[in-house]
């Protein structure tokens, strides 16, 4: 878990730019081969409701799968029988799927975004990888792949037209959403998230320790100031944005920086008033708002199931609050 908050060195994940070109191939091998098993099961998943989509998502997991193939013999002309074992998860700044449970059960919909998607992430990657190639077949066929990639977004994009017709929006209006998620959303949530949760336990224990609330708005304040600079920063060098497209990593490390800070803010304030009671009194209710605001944006935006994000946030704010308030009260 503390891994995706790590440097990419620190983690123990390379980072694309650091990539031999052997190991881009092997890469490439591996995403296409994940690509084609993630469209089988689309497939599945639709063949009862969409035959027709089925059957799309059945031809581009054959088509990753002649990818895969291409790509492979490109290997072994330049390196050899053995492919190197290096996968997404084993890139820091590389795109990552969404676990395939999580959009199969969202219907024809989430699951035409979700390839559109794919093939964009997939097109920009190969797009990339060419522009790193020294080899001259190597890049024509990543050229090749980026243009085929591009069309399978094309294809994707149109699969709801004759399911949801009236239903789906405009590609500009769901593009501009999801980027918006990725941009502003996610890295937000995360930061309100930790900002809310990580600083109860200082923050009331000092306040129950100490009964003063300005030594409790003190501390406060500055494990709010310091979670939100240590986020933001965290937020924009693990990720630059271009393969992973998840937008700019400036505007990121603002929405998780800032959201830090005020998910932490929002308990210490009321410790600008002189009474310890009165304060602590207003800082529990803003404690409790701030816990079910999450909940909802974790439902709203997220998609994560109202029981999960309830039991996820409010739990384990609970007994953070209560940590913090045995601690100072011991």
């Amino acid at each position: 878990m503390l891994s995706r908050f790590l440097p990419a060195g620190l983690s123990g994940r390379r980072r694309f730019d650091s990539l031999s070109e052997r190991e881009i191939l092997a890469l490439a091998i591996a995403s296409e081969e994940e690509d084609g098993r993630i469209y089988a099961v689309y497939a599945e998943k639709l063949r009862k409701d969409y035959p027709a989509s089925a059957a799309v998502f059945d031809g581009m997991a054959a088509e990753e799968d002649g990818h895969r193939r291409r790509l492979l013999e490109d290997y072994q002309r330049r390196f050899g029988a053995v492919v190197v074992p290096i996968r997404r998860e084993h890139v820091a700044d590389f795109y990552q799927r969404r676990p395939v449970w999580l959009v199969e059960r969202l219907g024809l919909e989430r699951i035409r975004e979700e390839a559109a998607a794919m093939e964009r992430q997939a097109r920009d990657f190969y797009v990339a990888a060419a522009g790193r190639s020294t080899d001259a077949q190597t890049r024509g066929l990543l050229g090749d792949l980026a243009r085929a990639e591009a069309g399978h977004e094309s294809k994707a994009e149109e699969l709801a037209e004759d399911h949801l017709a009236g239903e789906a929006g405009s590609t500009e209006d769901a593009a501009a959403h999801r980027q918006f998620l990725l941009t502003w959303v996610q890295p937000g949530l995360a930061g309100l998230m930790d900002g809310s949760v990580s600083t109860l336990a200082p923050i009331f224990a000092t306040a129950f320790a100490t009964q003063n609330p300005w030594t409790t708005f003190l501390v406060g304040l500055s494990a709010s100031v310091g979670a939100g600079i240590s986020m933001g920063f965290t937020e924009a060098a693990h990720d630059d944005g271009k393969l992973s497209g998840r937008g700019s990593p400036l505007k990121r490390g603002l929405a998780s920086g800032v959201m830090t800070a005020l998910g932490g803010l929002g308990h210490a304030l009321p410790y600008l008033i002189p009474s310890f009671w009165t304060a602590t009194a207003i800082a529990l209710v803003v404690v409790f708002i701030e816990l079910w605001a999450i909940v909802w944006i974790q439902n709203r935006y997220m998609e994560t199931p109202f029981a999960r994000a309830t039991f996820q946030v409010v739990l384990g704010g609970a007994l953070v609050l209560a940590a913090g308030i045995l601690i100072g009260g011991a």
